[in-house]
């Protein structure tokens, strides 16, 4: 199934147990967290978008990590309408991080106020690690 440029991809459209869906999914939602970096003024280089498409029974996660912020989208199993988590980190290998922080996946569909509200919960920080 081949979206038109004018189309929103349904990102809460249940993609467990459906293969294509989930690749469309994983697509889709890789392209949103690239303008979401871009949103928050991040050049390539500076974070790494990676999926883990996990089993069959789950819609896998889709990540964007740089050295300061932690973006993971996913279809939770619960159905809940949270399934952007995001939170500060300190460097790409942290994966524990601050606290959770969680969104709307239609939020993918928006960069610059997804960019709003990450910016609001982890603010960026200056080198000497005090914020702005």
């Amino acid at each position: 199934m081949q979206l038109k440029s004018n189309d929103r991809f349904d990102f809460r459209k249940r993609v467990a147990y459906y293969p294509e869906q989930k690749r469309l999914f994983h697509r889709n939602a890789r392209r949103q967290l690239q303008k979401l970096a871009a949103a928050l003024g991040f050049k390539p280089g500076e974070y790494d978008v990676r999926s883990n498409k996990g089993g069959i029974a789950v819609s896998g996660e889709i990540v964007m990590h740089t050295d300061r912020l932690y973006v993971q989208a996913s279809q939770p199993a619960t159905g809940s309408n949270t399934g952007i988590l995001f939170r500060s980190c300190e460097g790409r290998r942290d994966y524990i991080g601050g606290p959770n922080h969680f969104a709307s996946l239609d939020l993918l569909h928006e960069p610059a106020a997804l960019a709003t509200l990450i910016r609001w919960h982890c603010p960026p920080r200056t080198r000497s690690g005090v914020e702005p």
